[in-house]
């Protein structure tokens, strides 16, 4: 039995485990475990593929269970933690109860976008050196960030459900979109080839100070960042 081409499929198991992890963190209210089992799940999925190209070890079913992992600790995890705090924000006075009572529920779209921007990055071979749509563990970095950071202050928001509601559809779009963005990939430090990534490094510094908030100021910058790069370049 050849040990070693089971190796990377075990870490893509430990992905799915987090993200098993949050969704169960998130649904007892408890968003700061949930958040850290989902950067521990964007840790193991960052290292399944490189210890697969190290090992020479890549396979069609790894590749599928990654996806499967990922729709799990990247969509159903983060849309659960939205769930909750759309259930615990403001309702608009105007909203019949009835409306109000499931409305929480439409954070769920936002796992089925998930599953579709996987879906799109599985079979798109422009994707190999940067990517095409906001990557499913950035938008759920951002979500998680922006709830346990901002709990307090999204709960008290007037009609906070609705704007949360707002926010999902444009991070959804995002998920599916044909932006480019840079990748973070450096393959010398020349500031010709890399200013944008330098820049956004620099950038970056302050957001730090946010405390949790830091990770979803880092996605919505790097998102800017990438559309103002594409903007000069065209």
């Amino acid at each position: 039995m050849n040990i070693k081409k089971h190796i990377p499929n075990t870490i893509t198991c430990c992905n799915l485990i987090c993200g098993c992890l949050a969704v169960f963190s998130a649904v007892l209210g408890e968003t700061s475990c949930a958040l850290i089992f989902i950067i521990c799940g964007a840790v193991f999925d960052f290292f399944d593929g490189m210890v697969a190209r190290l090992l020479h070890v890549s396979s069609p079913i790894g590749k599928e269970l990654d996806s499967l992992a990922d729709v799990v600790t990247f969509g159903v995890a983060p849309s659960t933690m939205l769930m909750t705090m759309i259930a615990q924000s403001q309702m608009p006075a105007w909203m019949p109860v009835e409306v109000a009572h499931y409305l929480p529920f439409a954070a769920f779209i936002m796992a089925a976008f998930s599953a579709l921007r996987l879906a799109k990055f599985n079979l798109d071979e422009r994707q190999s050196t940067s990517f095409i749509g906001l990557p499913t563990p950035a938008n759920a970095l951002f979500w998680g960030a922006l709830i346990v950071g901002q709990k307090f202050w999204l709960a008290s928001l007037p009609s906070g459900a609705l704007w949360l509601l707002v926010v999902e559809f444009v991070f959804c779009y995002l998920l599916i979109a044909e932006l480019p963005l840079f990748a973070l990939k450096f393959k010398n430090l020349s500031w010709k080839d890399n200013w944008p990534k330098f820049i956004f490094l620099v950038g970056c510094l302050p957001c730090f100070l946010l405390g949790w908030t830091c990770f979803a100021a880092i996605i919505v910058w790097y998102v800017l960042l990438s559309v103002v790069v594409n903007k000069m370049h065209k």
